[in-house]
């Protein structure tokens, strides 16, 4: 078990740093083979109307003269160990792990990134929470009563839910909870302050984050389980005289959480990666919406650091689905 673990920690250290690389080189290298400038580029750290010596003198304060994997050395070193940069008659101290300075507003990546974590955080938790348990539910029992009314019910909410964009579930909710019945906050509280409040204000986009990600669980559960349930080991469970409710459990339901997993551990990795759309919609100012306002402005560190949090935060759910795996069937410690 130990070695698995290390052999898959390894694994997603290499992937990040491959990851890492890539993203890097998209943001610094293509644009150079694009015909962009170092000149370009430092320019866009001063504002309007800069001197030429003050784009030499940027350039050079920040590396951007320098060969693209001197440049790429340099910001694996600054996520690990921090950086100083030189900017005259004074020097900035960007502590580690540092992702650079925004070309707008001049302020540190990874301080802004931390503050916008919470609320990414709890708006993928607490959907989590309601559509596993929705769509895993809905699944079972359109899978033990196939045909009937529930399971045609539970079947077109799915295709609702997986075919009905965001944007218009999410001011649907913001319509009927906040407008026409005002029973939700709109200004999101943190946890930590009032936790009462905070859950009322997020819980609309908890359900209309949840309804697209139900539908998916429902099918896939439902799918899952009428295959099972006709094994011959579900037969024999039966035929021992096992209750119904621990054949379903311990039994049915049971084989088919693999593959729940494996969707499960990617789709909260992308999420806490910044839900876009949701935080667009419902204004909260989470990653996402730090993504999408950097995107707007055309500020690259910020979106670098957008895309190497959210890259990380899938690698690493990508690992606990492999630990998980490993601890729910020894088979898989040996691949």
């Amino acid at each position: 078990m130990i070695s698995y673990i290390l052999r898959r920690t390894v694994a997603a250290v290499i992937l990040l740093l491959v990851v890492s690389a890539v993203t890097f080189a998209i943001f610094f290298l293509l644009p150079r083979l694009a015909g962009q400038t170092a000149d370009q580029l430092a320019q866009q750290y001063i504002g309007k109307s800069p001197t030429k010596a003050d784009i030499a003198a940027v350039k050079h304060n920040l590396g951007l003269d320098e060969p693209v994997y001197v440049q790429y050395w340099h910001f694996i070193k600054g996520i690990v160990s921090g950086a100083t940069y030189d900017l005259g008659p004074t020097t900035a101290q960007c502590n580690a792990p540092c992702f650079g300075y925004s070309f707008k507003t001049h302020v540190e990546v990874w301080p802004q990134l931390t503050s916008r974590i919470p609320v990414t955080l709890s708006l993928a938790g607490g959907a989590a929470v309601l559509w596993l348990v929705s769509g895993i539910t809905a699944g079972v029992v359109s899978a033990l009563r196939p045909g009937s009314f529930l399971d045609r019910t539970f079947m077109g909410i799915a295709l609702s839910g997986v075919s009905l964009p965001m944007f218009f579930t999410g001011q649907l909710a913001i319509y009927l909870f906040t407008v026409q019945l005002p029973i939700f906050g709109r200004t999101y509280v943190p946890f930590t302050e009032n936790p009462s409040q905070w859950a009322n204000t997020l819980f609309p986009a908890w359900c209309s984050l949840a309804l697209l990600y139900s539908a998916i669980y429902a099918r896939l559960t439902r799918s899952g389980m009428l295959e099972t349930m006709s094994e011959d080991y579900i037969r024999t469970a039966r035929a021992k005289g096992l209750g119904e409710r621990t054949v379903v459990v311990k039994h049915g339901l049971r084989s088919v959480l693999t593959p729940i997993i494996t969707v499960f551990g990617m789709d909260i990795g992308l999420l806490l990666g910044g839900a876009v759309i949701t935080e667009y919609t419902f204004s909260l100012h989470g990653v996402g919406e730090y993504a999408v306002k950097a995107i707007q402005d055309n500020d690259l560190p910020p979106i670098l650091g957008v895309t190497l949090l959210a890259a990380f935060f899938v690698v690493i759910a990508n690992l606990l689905v492999d630990l998980l795996y490993a601890a729910a069937d020894p088979r898989v410690r040996l691949s």
